[in-house]
Parts: C-alpha cells; sequence; structure tokens
C-alpha cells in the first residue's frame, strides 16, 4: 500500500509540474521603457498594457511584464537597454526617441516596438517605413505640421513669429524644428527657437522668447512635456499663447492641441507586440503612424494667455478643458 501511495504521490506531483511547465512555456515576457514619465508617455505605458490583456496576455497569469523609467537620463536609458537586453524577454517595447536608441543599440535579436517616435528614419531605428526585415518595428506620433500650423492661425489669427522650445540633443524635436525651418516662410511667419537640453532648462528656454514671438508652438519634445507647467508660467506671465501638439498638455495648460490619443497610440503598439508574442517577425512588420487626431482646446488657458477662441474652434474641438 506505502509503495501504491508513493507511486500516486509521485504522478501527482508529475501531472502537477506538467501543468505548471506547459503554464510557464505559454507565459510571455514583455518589458517596457520610457525615456522619462509625463502623461502622454504613460498612457503610451498603459494602452500597450491594456491591449496585451485584451488579447490574452495579463501580468501575473499569463505575461511576465517589467517597466522603468530613465528618468530623463539618456546614460540610463542606455543601463535599462542593457538590462533589459540580459532577460531576454520575448519583446521590448522602447517609449519615446532616446529610449528606442539605446535599446536598438544593444540588441540586433531581440524584438524591438518603438513607440511615440516622430521620425524614426531620422533617428535611424529603421532605414525606411517599409518592413526592417530585422528585429525592429514600431508605432509614430508623427504629425502633419501644415494642420498644426492651421491651429496655431486659428488661435492667434495675427502671429507671424513663432516660438519653439526644444532639446537639440532630441531627433524627433530637431527634425520638427527642420521642418518648421522650412514651412513657416512659405505662410510668411518665422520661427524663433530656443534649447532646453535638459527639463530644469525650460523655463530660462521660454523666458528668453518673451518679446520675441507671438506664439509658443511645442511638439512632443520630452524635456519640454515633463515640465510643462514651467512653460504654462511663461505663457500666463507673458501673455504668449502656448499651442501644443500633445492633447495631455491641454489639461495642463496650453490653450490648444490638435494631436495624438496617446492612450490610442500605446493600444496600437500593443496590438503590434501581440502579433509578435504570437510568431510574426518584427521585421516583417511594417512601420506604422497612428491616424486617430483629436482637437483639445481650454478656454480657461486662453484667457490667462491674452487670447479668445472662437465658438466654432470650441465647437469643434472633442474635449474642452474647463
Amino acid at each position: 500500500m506505502k509503495h501504491q501511495s508513493w507511486a500516486r504521490l509521485g504522478a501527482v506531483a508529475l501531472a502537477i509540474s506538467a501543468i505548471t511547465g506547459a503554464h510557464a512555456a505559454d507565459t510571455k515576457s514583455v518589458a517596457v521603457t520610457a525615456i522619462v514619465e509625463h502623461p502622454a508617455l504613460d498612457a503610451v505605458r498603459d494602452g500597450v498594457k491594456d491591449a496585451l490583456k485584451a488579447a490574452g496576455y495579463e501580468d501575473g497569469k499569463s505575461l511576465k511584464w517589467q517597466y522603468q523609467s530613465a528618468q530623463g537620463n539618456t546614460g540610463t536609458a542606455a543601463q535599462i537597454a542593457r538590462k533589459f537586453v540580459g532577460d531576454k524577454p520575448d519583446a521590448i517595447v522602447a517609449i519615446a526617441t532616446p529610449s528606442a536608441q539605446a535599446v536598438i543599440a544593444a540588441t540586433k535579436t531581440v524584438p524591438v516596438v518603438f513607440s511615440a517616435v516622430t521620425d524614426p528614419v531620422a533617428a535611424k531605428l529603421v532605414a525606411s517605413w517599409e518592413p526592417s526585415k530585422n528585429n525592429v518595428t514600431g508605432v509614430s506620433d508623427l504629425l502633419a505640421l501644415d494642420k498644426q500650423m492651421d491651429l496655431v492661425k486659428q488661435v492667434v489669427p495675427n502671429a507671424k513669429r513663432v516660438g519653439m522650445v526644444y532639446n537639440p540633443g532630441e531627433a524627433n524635436s530637431a527634425v520638427v524644428v527642420k521642418e518648421l525651418q522650412a514651412l513657416l516662410p512659405k505662410l510668411g511667419w518665422t520661427l524663433v527657437t530656443a534649447a532646453a537640453p535638459r527639463s530644469v532648462d525650460v523655463s530660462s528656454a521660454a523666458r528668453s522668447l518673451v518679446g520675441k514671438v507671438d506664439v509658443i508652438y511645442t511638439n512632443t519634445d520630452n524635456n519640454v512635456v515633463s515640465a510643462y507647467e514651467s512653460l504654462v508660467k511663461v505663457g500666463q506671465d507673458a501673455k504668449i499663447p502656448l499651442v501644443a501638439s500633445d492633447t495631455d498638455s491641454v489639461k495642463r495648460g496650453a490653450v490648444a492641441a490638435y494631436g495624438i490619443n496617446y492612450r490610442d497610440l500605446g493600444e496600437q503598439t500593443g496590438r503590434m507586440v501581440v502579433r509578435i508574442l504570437k510568431g510574426e517577425k518584427p521585421g516583417d512588420i511594417k512601420p506604422e503612424v497612428s491616424t486617430k487626431m483629436e482637437l483639445f482646446v481650454n478656454p480657461g488657458a486662453a484667457e490667462k494667455q491674452g487670447v479668445k477662441l472662437s465658438d466654432a474652434l470650441v465647437k469643434a474641438a472633442a474635449t474642452v478643458v474647463k
């Protein structure tokens, strides 16, 4: 009897082991990193997680999820990239250009999905907008700048001088500056830039534009977005309206933004990760651009920054921030 009992126990142990092993084999691992924490990038991260859960990959069950922010430091981004590559996950999601550059520099084998990158070609993440045929794909937050400038004109009809605070070391921002330098003269406008290599430089850079510009346009520059409140203070004090490309910035004090819903962008990114988890190769997946655009306006911020939004613009908005 004792022998049979041990045999039964052994059989049960083997069965449990087999089930556990099968569960472990089904579990996927996704590592997510962002250059800094701010509402837009946090929304991307949360959107990725939502899309994975919707596809049946739930953290703690069928998914091992890890997330780290580089807190705005490119050296830290490189350390996180090396750690994640060493963990050998099924995919790494890199949010924003500096984090994506760090991860792609660290591996040629682990699947990498970038997100919230304005121009992945200029940032040298991929060679073109066609499938990369290597370990990289992703989703861009590229915006049509002519539509952005249309919004500037609606907010400040007499604007001629457009200011922009940006980090010259961030590839996506450098691309936007170059494109605006080509576009604005065609509109009879001029671009006045102020460099903010670190988040702590945003306030002084904005102050340097006072008296030189009619409006300040902000792209998705991570230094600027992470310190947006300091920019808003300058806009209010000097009565310079802020027009953003990041809709979350309107909740924080920009007058208006025609931009991407970053939660949706995250979900789009997450669906791409799911394809990889199910066996597709990243190099066979063409990089995508978000096409869902939304207009956010903040009439209260407009008043504080010396302008009044037209009724037509407010009516056209998907969201009116109170």
